[in-house]
């Protein structure tokens, strides 16, 4: 029988229908799909291997959510960085520091769980206030003593799934100096970024005394910018300081009038923490107007009808924004403007 995601699947709706009700699930329209999803996955496909990583995923993903859900009302900063970083480096300490404000401030904390600066990220806020997203590897990555009794451990099979969890629930994202898999992730976020395939967050690398991000930020400009790969506003997207302190401000200056975005339609929606007016308006029209599509606006706004499935934000004021998608170092700027007022 060939399935549809359309109702038109007779005795099979009928029994997936009472499958969904027997058990008793929230939004019972999406657990459908996803039932259907697997059926037709496994009418489609005979490679067990394939099945697998569909099975593995959805559990793993699951298993995420599961975690994180009773947190969802703080926000949470990733750190990423060497899991070869012994405990006396200067660069450790300056990541316990770092970390330990951040719980002071409220924040939580999301490391790889391993030893090195992940371990000081989570010894610096505190198992109370960290979680370790790990992966099975042949070396390097036992869960880290801070948090190996803890119940927000997760240990994944898959690196994709990994990074899924580490930007889903951050607030921010927190580069240390590391090796290859920081330099990937760095490079996967800004991509993000820049894309729009991630909403807006800050993005701050807190350097050595060596200058590690500076050595960085060299390639970037001379092999990058100077060959047109990159644009000017791209570096917006991201902070590089050697203070801690700064580090944290960076964090709490990007959320001090900002909450968050999200899209309907062609319309950019910024929900905001108190409501502008139209003088800052005009202000940001006159100064931001290269992120409007042509003959776009910026317009004061209460909560839109397909924002229904966020009830939690719809206190919040807002800004619906004509934005034409590309200019996304620009949205960065934008974002810290609203910020001033």
């Amino acid at each position: 029988m060939l399935l549809s995601f359309d109702r038109c699947n007779g005795e099979i709706d009928q029994l997936i229908d009472r499958l969904i009700n027997e058990v008793g699930v929230y939004h019972p329209e999406m657990i459908r799909e996803m039932i259907l999803g697997a059926l037709k996955s496994g009418q489609e496909n005979d490679y067990l291997a394939d099945q697998k990583l569909i099975r593995t995923t959805l559990k793993e993903m699951r298993y995420t959510n599961k975690v994180f859900a009773p947190y969802r009302d703080r926000k949470k900063v990733t750190v990423f960085g060497s899991a070869r970083t012994p405990a006396d480096a200067p660069i450790y300490k300056k990541c316990v520091e770092f970390s330990r404000m951040l719980a002071e401030k409220n924040y939580m904390v999301i490391t790889g769980g391993g030893p090195g600066i992940m371990r000081a990220g989570n010894e610096g806020a505190g198992v109370e206030n960290s979680f370790a997203v790990n992966i099975r590897l042949p070396f390097e990555q036992d869960t880290n003593p801070v948090m190996d009794q803890d119940e927000k451990v997760i240990t994944y099979k898959y690196f994709f799934n990994r990074k899924v969890a580490f930007l889903k629930e951050a607030d921010a994202v927190v580069m240390f100096p590391g090796g290859f898999g920081t330099l990937d992730e760095t490079m996967e976020i800004i991509t993000l970024i820049q894309t729009g395939k991630n909403p807006p967050i800050p993005l701050v690398m807190i350097d050595d005394n060596d200058g590690y991000w500076e050595d960085w930020l060299e390639f970037i400009r001379d092999s990058l910018l100077k060959r047109g790969l990159i644009s000017g506003e791209d570096f917006s997207l991201f902070t590089i300081t050697k203070d801690p302190v700064e580090a944290v401000q960076v964090i709490d200056e990007f959320y001090r009038n900002y909450h968050s975005i999200r899209f309907v339609r062609n319309k950019m929606i910024i929900r905001l923490n108190k409501a502008l007016d139209s003088d800052h308006l005009q202000i940001l029209t006159r100064e931001f107007g290269k992120i409007l599509i042509p003959g776009g606006k910026i317009s004061l706004s209460s909560p839109l009808p397909e924002e229904n499935d966020q009830p939690d934000l719809k206190h919040l004021p807002r800004l619906v924004v004509d934005f034409n998608r590309r200019s996304y170092g620009l949205l960065k700027s934008f974002i810290r403007r609203i910020n001033s007022f």
